[in-house]
């Protein structure tokens, strides 16, 4: 008996985004949430993770009760997720996933290196667990089984990332804004960011480039309440939209997203902005659509322009080299998982272990006290060596009753697999007992003591 792992959910795999915001839980509910959970008659651990993806509750079995028990837990787990959400059962059932013992350490293996997210390799997964990991700690929700699961998924997590290239990329429109830029500035350290326009998806790059290590942050757009408020978000400088062929002048990177229906960024003011540069390199990223900088300005010596196609090129040919890297990574959670498992297997063992070494410690104490008293103030030699051989005697023979007697008691096809199993345990060799042995050995007496050529 011993505590078995169960992972019970659903992600933007199995449920549309109208489920998963029913289910989801928000950072004040968890801890009640895994106190309601591990009150539970058969769990024993809990964590929940609720990201905007996904919704599962991990958890570990209670020790004291039979490996089957896992059904009873996952079905608690299960009626926990749709009462406390107000979602009917049967809804539920549909969408719903389940994964125990093994499964279950594969699953959160993968979760954490983000080998289950919606985009490949994302890093952000990483710390939401971690996150949810830390509120179960502080609510006592885990214990020595989940907790040295969630511990080894964060290091196979690392592992992956450092391991493979399925991390190694950027994934989405935005974050690739600061590939684009390395590719001709290697170091962004100091560089001068220039934000065109209001646009969410040019905050997100600037704040992508910002984090990467670039310096100023420029804001210009036509409403200059639109540019003080954007230029709050990012810790970013507002700039009057009049002042933009001067800004073009100082700016490094500049992204673009005016939603402007012609060109910004046209060639008559690149040719006078490229030569106040003396052409030094500049890259402009237009996200616009319709596109803000006309295509021609591409041409000028030292303009290295890219449009939302090309981010979008950028990013399909790094997820298929994600996807690549992936089936490494499969490969390293695999070991992983089974290295896991044969630590789960050996806690099963560890009451038994104990049990046995506890009654085997008794019986030893007890006959060693007996004889003891029996002893006391007898100073013959041969007297105690003979009580002494006879302490040995006695010890073995109340640890065997047992054993044979199930060993003696058994059909044809249990007594098989006792035997197959005694011999596994200890190392007998059959071969060596003589007939007067086995006989004495049915009797529950030791096997004499015979020389050996």
């Amino acid at each position: 008996m011993g505590s078995d792992l169960f992972v019970i959910g659903i992600s933007w795999r199995t449920a549309p985004v109208a489920l998963r915001e029913k289910l989801a839980f928000t950072d004040d509910e968890l801890p009640a949430a895994l106190q309601e959970l591990t009150a539970s008659s058969h769990i024993d651990e809990a964590l929940v993770l609720s990201t905007c993806n996904r919704v599962e509750v991990y958890g570990a079995t209670a020790r004291s009760v039979p490996a089957a028990v896992v059904a009873e837990a996952t079905s608690e787990a299960r009626s926990f997720l749709s009462t406390s959400r107000g979602v009917a059962a049967e809804k539920l059932a549909e969408n719903i996933y389940e994964h125990t013992e093994g499964g279950a350490v594969e699953h959160v293996f993968r979760v954490a290196s983000a080998l289950d997210s919606l985009v490949l390799g994302e890093a952000q997964i990483l710390g939401q667990l971690k996150a949810a990991y830390g509120v179960a700690l502080g609510v006592g929700a885990t214990g020595s089984v989940l907790g040295r699961c969630l511990e080894r998924a964060f290091g196979v997590a690392k592992r992956v990332r450092s391991e493979t290239g399925v991390s190694r990329g950027a994934a989405n429109v935005s974050s690739v804004a600061v590939e684009l830029a390395r590719r001709v500035f290697v170091d962004l350290s100091g560089k001068t960011v220039l934000v065109i326009g209001a646009g969410k998806m040019s905050a997100l790059a600037a704040r992508h480039l910002h984090s990467a290590g670039a310096g100023t942050i420029l804001v210009t757009n036509r409403s200059s309440t639109k540019a003080e408020i954007l230029a709050n978000e990012i810790d970013g400088v507002p700039r009057p939209w009049d002042q933009l062929d001067s800004l073009l002048t100082i700016a490094d990177v500049v992204i673009s997203s005016t939603g402007s229906r012609q060109p910004v960024l046209t060639p008559p003011l690149l040719k006078t902005t490229m030569k106040a540069r003396r052409y030094r390199s500049i890259v402009i990223i237009d996200i616009a659509v319709p596109r803000d900088a006309d295509p021609r300005i591409g041409r000028f010596d030292g303009v290295y322009l890219f449009d939302i196609d090309d981010l979008r090129r950028v990013v399909a040919s790094n997820l298929e080299e994600r996807a690549r890297e992936a089936e490494l990574a499969e490969r390293i959670i695999a070991g992983e998982v089974e290295q896991f498992d044969k630590w789960l297997r050996s806690q099963r063992v560890v009451p038994t272990i104990r049990s046995l070494r506890e009654h085997f410690i008794q019986v030893a104490r007890a006959e060693v006290d007996r004889t003891l008293k029996a002893l006391d103030g007898d100073h013959n030699p041969k007297e105690r060596e003979k009580a002494i051989r006879r302490l040995g005697d006695v010890i073995v023979n109340k640890l065997l009753h047992a054993p044979l007697t199930a060993l003696k008691a058994g059909d044809n096809e249990e007594t098989e697999a006792l035997v197959e199993a005694t011999n596994r345990l200890f190392p007998l060799d059959s071969d060596r007992d003589n007939g007067e042995d086995e006989h004495a050995a049915a009797r529950g007496e030791p096997a004499r003591t015979r020389k050996r050529a």
